[in-house]
């Protein structure tokens, strides 16, 4: 499942410049019976199949503590103190920007696909030390979550966008959504780029632009206003959206 997403666009030249190393580990692996089993039935009955605990630690034990006889911290939630392990599960707290320019802070993170009807609750209270939800709804696994955060922190890193300010102008970089963009041709169809992307202007541009961004947040993700980070000019500015949506709706 992760060949080609990893090895496409911005992700693939990550690695090959050296600023993004990937390994993937197959917990069959670590397995010790004949069937190299990962899950079984759980116990007091219900549907659905949950992840065994051993393997899930002796893989991670494996990666992060060798050759040390060391052995990860039991009994407490903790694990490495300096290699987030995580859980991608429906239970985690919702993966975001912010969440993303925490993890790339990181040198090492460990994260684990939960699958099937969950994993053995003794991996989260003792193993991993985070728990994320790429949103509100249910897949087969969590490959797809662990590739929409690798992709999400990768583009965080030094060096990996050309453009150094590309990442603070991305939807949700600054707590808002993004607003519009245009190329050549300045006509097509009719329709024709606004003036102001023309006039060579920068002042004016940026703030055209910065009230695009307040516009599209405002009509489509209001939520993310009561956490952005507005000057007063935005305020007065989402006060006149506010206005004139009501004396529309009058």
């Amino acid at each position: 499942m992760f060949r080609g997403p990893l090895e496409e666009s911005i992700l693939k030249r990550a690695r090959e410049s050296g600023r993004l190393s990937i390994a993937l580990h197959n917990i069959r692996d670590y397995t010790t019976d004949k069937h190299h089993a990962t899950d079984d039935v759980p116990y007091g009955g219900g549907g659905g199949m949950v992840m065994k605990p051993e393997p899930i630690f002796t893989a991670v034990e494996a990666l992060l503590l060798p050759p040390s006889p060391r052995r990860l911290p039991g009994g407490e939630r903790g694990g490495c103190a300096d290699v987030p392990i995580i859980l991608l599960t429906p239970q985690g707290r919702l993966f975001t920007q912010d969440v993303a320019v925490e993890l790339c802070r990181c040198q090492r993170i460990v994260l684990i696909c939960g699958r099937y009807e969950g994993v053995d609750e003794r991996v989260r209270r003792h193993l991993v030390t985070d728990e994320i939800s790429i949103g509100d709804y249910v897949l087969t696994g969590g490959e797809l979550a662990a590739m929409v955060i690798i992709d999400a922190v990768t583009r965080l890193l030094p060096g990996v966008l050309g453009d150094p300010s590309a990442t603070f102008e991305d939807s949700h970089a600054r707590g808002l959504l993004e607003g519009a963009h245009y190329t050549r041709p300045a006509d097509f169809r009719g329709w024709e780029v606004p003036e102001v992307l023309l006039s060579g202007n920068h002042a004016a541009i940026t703030r055209w632009r910065r009230e695009q961004a307040l516009r599209r947040t405002f009509e489509r993700r209001p939520d993310l206003l009561a956490q952005a980070d507005l000057a007063q000019q935005d305020h007065e500015f989402l006060a006149w959206l506010a206005a004139d949506a009501s004396s529309g709706d009058d």
